[in-house]
């Protein structure tokens, strides 16, 4: 293994670049600004490379520092949660990543019923587009969005979905929405990450060139889904993340269930030698439970 730097430099590194701050990294620390500032120039000269850009307006990270960030924060996060597990007599721990929209309008709302089949785990969980890092412990399981390619890892597809235009019930009767020739006329709300864009939806449906503009551009679901309850415009989403939103009436699909293009775009992925911890095959087996119980039209 390479030789690791010391772990107070890390732990200097990463308050700095959170507080923005060499005296206030200090103070959360228990150091002088000094000493912070010296655990980062020996940071620094070890990785030969500069991780902060210093001026007289304060401290920022470099775009190395930046790359470097995701990681150590990460690594040092499951540190210090594994470290206080162990403390407090906490031995089936189970550590799941996942993408933010799924995590949010699909995976909680069912995580009840998880902890009560499972009370002996202690679930963690974090959210983040960037894909966690198995090499470093960031998790056991990781539930990605997207194509995968994800190499030597294992994949789990969870569930099909059904990706429709849908709007508030009352943008769909201000615009009088009927035939999908009006889409090109109504603001149309963009979700950047989505695996289904709307040149997509327009080249399926109706072999025209989809808008190049968007009024209001979202990279997450969940916000997408929210911007369209409010009012903003049509959003092309999921019917299983918006299955809230939809059954509270919220949000309907504006021509039915007939115009949806339908994707795998979920997995479970995790490491091979994952695969037989217990926490990891309890939570793989409720998982595939509930994804088997998701409708595909929501």
């Amino acid at each position: 293994m390479p030789a690791l730097p010391p772990i107070a430099n890390l732990q200097a590194f990463e308050a700095v670049a959170r507080r923005r701050s060499f005296a206030l990294a200090a103070a959360e620390l228990h150091l002088t600004a000094s000493a912070v500032s010296h655990q980062i120039s020996r940071l620094e000269a070890l990785l030969d490379i500069r991780l902060f850009e210093r001026s007289a307006h304060g401290v920022r990270l470099s775009p190395a520092g930046e790359h470097y960030l995701l990681h150590v924060g990460a690594a040092l996060s499951a540190i210090a949660t594994a470290t206080d597990d162990l403390r407090q007599g906490i031995r089936n721990s189970l550590y799941v990543h996942s993408a933010p929209s799924i995590a949010s309008l699909w995976l909680m709302p069912r995580l009840r019923h998880f902890a009560e089949a499972n009370p002996d785990i202690s679930l963690n969980l974090s959210a983040a587009h960037a894909p966690s890092d198995f090499a470093l412990g960031q998790a056991d399981i990781d539930l990605r969005y997207g194509v995968p390619q994800w190499g030597d890892l294992v994949v789990e597809p969870l569930f099909e979905e059904a990706i429709v235009p849908m709007a508030s019930p009352e943008f769909i009767k201000e615009h009088r929405l009927t035939r999908m020739e009006q889409l090109l006329e109504v603001p149309l709300i963009q979700s950047n990450v989505s695996v289904v864009q709307w040149s997509d939806w327009f080249n399926r449906f109706m072999q025209v060139r989809a808008p190049e503009r968007f009024p209001v551009r979202f990279d997450r679901a969940q916000m997408s889904l929210d911007a369209a309850t409010q009012g903003l415009g049509v959003a092309l989403e999921s019917v299983v993340n918006a299955g809230g939103h939809l059954a509270e009436g919220k949000l309907k699909r504006v021509f039915g269930k007939a115009h949806a293009i339908r994707v795998k775009a979920h997995f479970a992925v995790y490491p091979e030698r994952h695969a037989k911890r217990p926490a990891v095959e309890a939570f793989l087996s409720w998982l595939h439970s509930e994804a088997a119980k998701t409708p595909s039209t929501g």
